[in-house]
């Protein structure tokens, strides 16, 4: 075996992880995929002599490549959206591709990838990286230029924004979905105080209608509000097909079985939805494979 040979065995047996680090600092799979493709592109040509910790150095390029791609995100969005939902990963309602697993563990659900969209770049680098995968911050800080302590800083402050909103559901997905199912019950019913009664006093909506749906991209909070829109919406919506998003009950919406109009995640806690996070963007609901949810 070759040195590049060898190279590239090391890095397929980091590869799950460096996917993981990629999508929560992305919001989507197929960037996170992407990234870790550049990144080994990258590691191919410059070689590993000399690198003491392979682990590390690689997590190192991998955030780099994504910190540049968010950097370039953000200067694209001179007109930002209101809101912006990433890419979900919707699974069958019997349970998760193994293929996706890793990248969901540790509760990435869509709420919380929402509010990491809300963080700057490089607040969401020092969050994920120390937060979520024990980067120390003096190894994080020359991604940032800056101290240490600057670079603790930018953790703090994405941290208590991601605390300040519900982003973590109940494990028990089936105790999510006897909740989802007593909502679309409550909707088809017409029945606003049922309907309000399986809603946190704090719920939060938020709807990302893309560029060609600027009407359906709007955020609700409170039970009322959103009670009042899931009637008004159930009306047009008459096909509802129970799926995963992101590992958390979900469903998706359609006005007929082969027109989708909505994915909704719901976030459930403690017997109530705190947060429901809608994709309603027709050209990103034709790339993902809703086929095998019909």
């Amino acid at each position: 075996m070759d040195e590049r040979e060898g190279l590239a065995e090391q890095f397929e047996a980091h590869r799950a992880r460096l996917r993981a680090v990629a999508f929560r600092m992305l919001g989507s799979a197929a960037e996170a995929d992407d990234a870790v493709q550049d990144a080994w592109i990258r590691v191919s040509r410059a070689g590993a002599e000399g690198v003491d910790n392979l682990a590390a150095w690689l997590t190192t390029i991998v955030a780099r490549v994504c910190l540049n791609q968010l950097r370039a995100r953000t200067q694209r969005r001179e007109d930002p959206l209101d809101v912006h939902v990433p890419d979900p990963i919707v699974s069958p309602a019997a349970g998760v591709d193994p293929e996706h697993e890793a990248l969901l563990a540790d509760s990435v659900g869509l709420a919380l990838l929402v509010v990491l969209e809300t963080l700057t770049p490089a607040e969401r680098l020092a969050f994920v990286l120390h937060d979520m995968f024990a980067v120390p911050f003096d190894d994080i800080a020359p991604m940032l230029e800056r101290s240490p302590a600057a670079t603790r800083q930018l953790a703090s402050r994405a941290r208590r924004r991601v605390q300040g909103r519900p982003t973590v559901p109940d494990p028990d997905v089936s105790r999510q979905r006897a909740v989802v199912d007593a909502f679309f019950a409550a909707s088809r019913d017409g029945d606003f105080a049922a309907l309000v009664a399986v809603l946190d006093p704090d719920i939060i909506l938020r709807s990302d209608g893309g560029p060609t749906r600027p009407r359906l991209t709007f955020t609700l909070h409170g039970p009322e509000q959103v009670a009042t829109q899931a009637l008004a919406s159930s009306r047009l919506s008459p096909f509802v097909y129970p799926a995963l998003i992101n590992g958390a009950a979900g469903v998706v919406v359609a006005a007929s079985p082969d027109r989708p109009l909505f994915v909704m995640a719901f976030t459930v806690t403690a017997g109530r939805i705190v947060a429901i996070d809608v994709l309603a963007d027709p050209d990103r609901l034709r790339a993902l494979d809703l086929d095998t949810l019909r």
